[in-house]
């Protein structure tokens, strides 16, 4: 699934509009002919919407020379950003929003154009469908493949050195692999645990709240000498100088502020990506933060009958820069990116 790209002409009225401030449709087409040569004002019209559509930009007034262009709101989390030049500046010389940004709640809203959520509606009706035809044996066996991998892979973007038929083995006949320690082997069965947790109870996250996340990081964790229950000390995170709240009231509330969120929100796929970036933005836990946020979206996924992700194609350093750049930058446009192509392959390749 390609992502909704920008075209020359449009880059040029967006850096236009991002140099200016504010910019009227005769500035532009006289921009546009500069660089470009004559374009006739129903072309850069039919930009501007599209550019509207994307969020990207804001119109100002109604009628005629009145109406002028400028960036959205919403522009710094949906603005697209060129993740290899922005990782390969060294850490300390990137410039990021080092501290937790009480705003996120207002701003990210919205995230998935209308095409975007037209194209994850007709991916998952396509889903609904192979699950309506499948016999319940296949379901089963189904389920229990995608979970197996959803745990392999989960428990790789940690670090985990299992990989995917030593955690098939684990799974189904608890057997553990040599050179691995205990630590890895636990990790992985309570994957196992929080999955039949949210399987057997689908529907009731359908309505998110702390102590439903709480009960996930629970499972997670157990055995693996994390504290449980919300964080009440500083916690570092390794790869950037972003530093999460380090108040336990504010922790709690800025959990109960994104379990709002997410309720009020409507398009279940911008429930589930909306939990996933605010769990691993507010870092809730000592530990297992990210663990958490991955089950807890696929958990608001399934209880609409949404398909679930299993992240086996999801390569671990993009998935880790992508939450990195929603850290430093508040920017939604590549975890989003990785979220429609997992999605997309998760329809494809289980469920008959």
């Amino acid at each position: 699934m390609k992502t909704e790209k920008l075209n020359k002409r449009q880059e040029i009225i967006l850096s236009f509009v991002e140099k200016e401030g504010s910019v009227s449709m005769g500035q532009i087409v006289e921009r546009i002919g500069k660089q470009l040569g004559q374009v006739t004002r129903m072309t850069i019209s039919r930009d501007l919407e599209k550019m509207l559509e994307l969020n990207l930009i804001e119109r100002q007034g109604t009628v005629g020379r009145a109406v002028t262009y400028q960036l959205s709101f919403k522009y710094p989390i949906v603005k697209k950003i060129d993740v290899e030049k922005y990782f390969a500046q060294d850490l300390d010389r990137r410039e990021v929003k080092e501290n937790f940004n009480f705003d996120i709640f207002s701003q990210l809203k919205d995230v998935f154009t209308d095409a975007e959520k037209n194209k994850l509606s007709d991916l998952n009706e396509i889903y609904r469908k192979k699950i309506r035809d499948i016999s319940p044996d296949a379901l089963k066996k189904e389920i229990e493949r995608m979970n197996i991998d959803f745990s392999w892979k989960s428990s790789k973007i940690e670090g985990n050195t299992y990989n995917l038929l030593e955690t098939e083995q684990l799974i189904k006949n608890q057997k553990e692999a040599i050179g691995h320690s205990k630590e890895e082997a636990v990790m992985i069965l309570n994957h196992k645990k929080a999955l039949e947790y949210v399987g057997s109870n689908k529907k009731e996250f359908q309505a998110i709240s702390v102590p439903k996340i709480e009960n996930i990081h629970s499972l997670l964790v157990d055995g693996l000498d994390v504290t449980k229950n919300l964080r009440k000390t500083l916690v570092g995170i390794t790869g950037t100088n972003y530093k999460p709240l380090d108040n336990d009231f504010q922790i709690k509330e800025a959990l109960e502020k994104a379990c709002q969120l997410v309720n009020e929100t409507k398009d279940v796929f911008e429930k589930a990506i909306v939990m996933m970036l605010l769990i691993a933005y507010i870092q809730p836990f000592v530990d297992g933060n990210k663990r958490v946020s991955r089950l807890s979206g696929n958990a608001i996924l399934q209880s609409f009958d949404s398909c679930p992700l299993s992240y086996r194609s999801m390569d671990e350093i993009e998935y880790k820069k992508a939450i990195l750049l929603f850290y430093e930058q508040n920017n939604v446009s590549y975890f989003k990116e990785l979220f429609l192509k997992q999605f997309e392959f998760a329809v494809e390749n289980y469920f008959g």
